[in-house]
């Protein structure tokens, strides 16, 4: 496993959690690639904590399936196959739907998602894949969290670090701009109409990514 350069943890139940998201940044990066061996000795001894703690984050990240343990393998950085990346958008369709149909029985206007799509589009412009990821995300949970259900913006966090790892490795093809273009249309069409419009940009992106795996 590549060396992660570490943060002190500090001490506490909260040390699992720093050991887990400076992993977990190394996961979403691409610096640990899928596959990887995320080991307990070498997590203890990087991170100065004890094995109990380093199995502990790993369960955290194995929760939220960005690791994956196997008997007689370990805990491995999770790799998605193509049956698991549609299973993945059909839940994130039925999450998302579900909160955008209470946002718009509500009435109300996302706060952050103008934003957000702003960024998305700085950041599309730039050139920086990992930039643009971290701002497709926000244009996301942006919309799901204005629904104002804990629950549901639980389990959308969860999923949508599963797409960032995937998306971290498989580059679809957008002209320049047009992803940021793509995702304001989408909230528009996705404020009015949730049960069409999420289904339809989540089987466009699908088939974007599947596409982006072939040619890769």
């Amino acid at each position: 496993m590549p060396r992660l350069a570490p943060d002190a943890p500090a001490p506490g139940p909260r040390t699992a959690d720093v050991v887990a998201d400076a992993v977990r940044t190394g996961i979403l990066s691409g610096d640990l690639a899928p596959g990887t061996p995320l080991r307990e000795e070498e997590l203890s001894a990087v991170y100065g904590v004890s094995r109990h703690t380093a199995r502990t984050a790993l369960a955290r990240l194995t929760a939220e399936r960005l690791a994956t343990a196997e008997p007689y393998r370990g805990v491995r950085v999770s790799s998605l196959d193509d049956d698991a990346l549609v299973a993945l958008q059909q839940l994130r369709c039925a999450l998302e739907t579900e909160a955008l149909r209470i946002v718009r029985d509500r009435g109300i206007h996302p706060p952050g998602v103008d934003s957000a799509l702003d960024a998305l589009e700085t950041a599309e412009a730039s050139g920086d894949w990992t930039a643009t990821l971290a701002a497709h995300a926000r244009v996301h949970l942006a919309l799901v969290e204005a629904a104002g259900s804990p629950r549901i913006a639980e389990e959308y966090r969860r999923l949508d670090s599963e797409m960032h790892l995937l998306l971290t490795h498989v580059r679809p093809a957008y002209a320049p701009g047009a992803l940021a273009e793509e995702h304001r249309a989408y909230v528009t069409e996705a404020l009015r109409d949730p049960e069409h419009a999420v289904r339809a940009h989540l089987e466009h992106s699908t088939r974007a990514i599947l596409d982006g795996r072939r040619r890769g």
